[in-house]
């Protein structure tokens, strides 16, 4: 059985045509499937929606999150409720081609157990495609993700065993790609054409774009840490000749002190610098012994209960 995820967040316009896409799609791939739909705490009509399709198809089910948490816990949730053999995240703007599950299930079911599809072309405005540029170029040249597509893929097909090894890390703070990139396995990569938003906004703010790339960063590297450590030796290296340089100085021309408060300044600001780049892991390892679950889930929509965590 295939399951499809779909994380949702104000889509109550997007999701009955991506339902019948999907119909469409699935019944060229064959197989059982299901999908499962997690609504990320809708303003709008998007649980009423998922309600009502699941009342029309017995394979559709919906979780509505208790509060709005972003589309990597949705994801997480799907990934911790789906049920089929192999599972397919897809966004519900219409942006990811259900048609693209053909290659994608084909791939899977010759062997791979990470389907990526990868873009051949990002529509949208410069601003958000430079910084997804620029985000993908950090997870793999700084932080080391080398199998990370350069393009960037957030529409992906696991296998079950990548299901249950997914399900063993319980982190609040990470990138779900990441970590599935990391995870290993047999991973191969398909390319499509994204498409351009059908209706409604996206959710996904400045705010939430820095947040991925502080969790992806200090959840896989200690490179931030590391380039601390760097400028902190250079700095002080600086400063010796500073200091030599203001005493050596200090009787022709008095700058002594100017070299000095400038010492002193450029120390601090290191420190702090330094100071809160370790605070972001503190803070982490605080959020992890806390052991909040990561999504509280408020109605369920279907037939099914919803899966235990282990």
């Amino acid at each position: 059985m295939i399951s499809i995820l779909t994380p949702a967040f104000n889509e109550a316009a997007n999701l009955p045509r991506l339902y019948d896409r999907v119909v469409e799609t699935m019944r060229r791939v064959g197989g059982d499937w299901e999908w499962v739909i997690v609504d990320d705490h809708s303003r709008d009509e998007t649980f009423a929606v998922i309600e009502a399709l699941a009342l029309r198809d017995a394979r559709v089910r919906g979780f509505r999150l208790a509060r709005n948490s972003g589309s990597h816990v949705a994801i997480t949730c799907g990934l911790h409720q789906v049920e089929g053999d192999a599972a397919v995240m897809m966004a519900a703007d219409l942006q990811d081609p259900p048609e693209t599950l053909d290659v994608m299930v084909a791939r899977w079911r010759q062997g791979a157990q990470v389907v990526w599809a990868t873009r051949r072309a990002q529509p949208g405005d410069r601003p958000h495609q430079g910084f997804a540029a620029l985000y993908y170029w950090v997870m793999r040249r700084l932080v080391g993700m080398k199998e990370m597509p350069a393009r960037g893929a957030d529409f992906f097909l696991v296998d079950r065993v990548v299901l249950d090894a997914f399900r063993r890390f319980p982190e609040r703070n990470v990138s779900v790609l990441a970590l599935i990139t990391w995870l290993g396995f047999r991973q191969e990569y398909v390319e499509y054409d994204k498409q351009p938003r059908t209706a409604g906004q996206s959710g996904w703010t400045v705010s939430r774009k820095v947040k991925l790339v502080v969790d992806s960063i200090t959840s896989f590297s200690d490179f931030p840490i590391r380039v601390c450590t760097y400028i902190g030796v250079t700095l002080l290296a600086i400063a010796i000749v500073l200091l030599i340089g203001s005493i050596a100085l200090l009787p022709q021309l008095g700058g002594g002190v100017l070299f000095l408060l400038f010492l002193i300044v450029g120390l601090a600001g290191l420190q702090m610098v330094a100071l809160g780049v370790v605070g972001e892991y503190v803070w982490r390892a605080l959020e992890e012994s806390r052991r909040r679950p990561a999504y509280l889930i408020e109605a369920v929509a279907g037939h099914r209960e919803p899966a235990k965590l282990p």
